[in-house]
């Protein structure tokens, strides 16, 4: 964790189990990454292994992204 704090300036936050629970519960702030691989999966590229480079997938998200926030900015 703390090479990623170091390198990345993200901060790591372990969330485990409570002692006692059973079954499924829902994790804080869990729903934005799930949204976020939600949209990645509507661009064809991304939904399936196609890249070689990891810069090339890289540049994939990123063009995802951009396509998305242009769409939020001009509706059509």
């Amino acid at each position: 964790m703390a090479w990623v704090a170091d390198h990345f300036r993200f901060r790591l936050e372990a969330i485990l189990r409570e002692e006692g629970q059973k079954g499924f519960a829902v994790l804080p702030r869990r729903w934005v990454v799930e949204r976020t691989f939600a949209w990645f999966d509507q661009h064809r590229r991304l939904c399936r292994d196609y890249e070689v480079l990891t810069d090339s997938s890289e540049a994939m998200i990123y063009i995802a992204m951009i396509r998305l926030l242009l769409r939020r900015l001009a509706p059509a």
